[in-house]
């Protein structure tokens, strides 16, 4: 297996406190990893770490086998910042925002076909709809699509989500979830930030779970508490209740909250 993705001994500070203890990852080509871990565990931290978005004071990342930086392949990424707006006071259109998904340092023109890939991605979230509608008047979960609009138009070898489905009613989520495994059936790799995998479980066959900034388990999705699996649950995580009853008691419970 090739390695898509590696992290090594990634410590990170913000705000004078360490939020990434020398956290460790290695992905394959073709996993779909999940990454858990309650708010304040490090997980968005650690992905925007991966793609530069935040300093590291030790370790390193590399992507694609190129260590972090200018000659990383950008053009073979999808990123999916945690819940922003997609307006940012720019009066563009959804499918103008979804083009800007096609420009990278290696290209500064949409390439021809830009605006039916565009159209193709929107519609793949339910949004080809509102593709000629500004942004700015769509509501928060809709821009929400938009951005993974975005990431999906550059039909990425590797997604790095964080938060994807945050907001989005159910059916967007399910709609989601479908279009990913098309993209996971061809061999696109992922790795996902999420509270609980919802929709997108039958995909996710490997979780890392962050505490405090450490990982504390990677194997096999830990098992929800009932009714945590109910797609209408009110997103209260005791994720490291199941991990405390497979090791033994010696994981400490922790209701993860929202």
């Amino acid at each position: 297996m090739t390695e898509v993705v590696r992290a090594q001994g990634l410590r990170v500070d913000l705000g004078g406190a360490t939020i990434l203890h020398g956290v460790e990852l290695a992905v394959d080509d073709g996993e779909v990893v999940g990454l858990l871990g309650a708010n304040g565990s490090g997980k968005s931290t650690f992905v925007r770490a991966l793609v530069g978005a935040v300093p590291s004071q030790a370790g390193s990342v590399r992507l694609f086998g190129t260590p972090l930086g200018r000659d990383v392949p950008w053009h073979r990424i999808g990123y999916v910042p945690q819940r922003v707006s997609a307006a940012a006071g720019v009066p563009a259109t959804a499918a103008e925002v979804v083009t800007s998904g096609l420009l990278h340092g290696r290209r500064l023109v949409p390439p021809r076909g830009a605006r039916r890939r565009s159209v193709e991605a929107l519609a793949v979230v339910g949004l080809a709809d509102v593709a000629d509608r500004a942004v700015r008047e769509l509501s928060g979960g809709q821009q929400q699509r938009v951005l993974i609009a975005r990431a999906l138009v550059r039909r990425p070898d590797l997604l790095l989500l964080d938060e994807p489905v945050a907001g989005v009613d159910l059916p967007s989520q399910e709609a989601f979830a479908r279009a990913l495994a098309g993209l996971v059936a061809a061999g696109t790799t992922v790795v996902v930030v999420l509270h609980e995998l919802g929709a997108l479980q039958p995909l996710v066959r490997r979780c890392v779970v962050l505490r405090h900034g450490r990982v504390i388990h990677d194997g096999a999705p830990p098992r929800p508490s009932p009714g945590h699996d109910d797609p209408h649950h009110e997103h209260v995580h005791p994720h490291d209740a199941a991990l405390a009853d497979e090791a033994g008691g010696l994981v400490p419970a922790v209701r993860w909250q929202e």
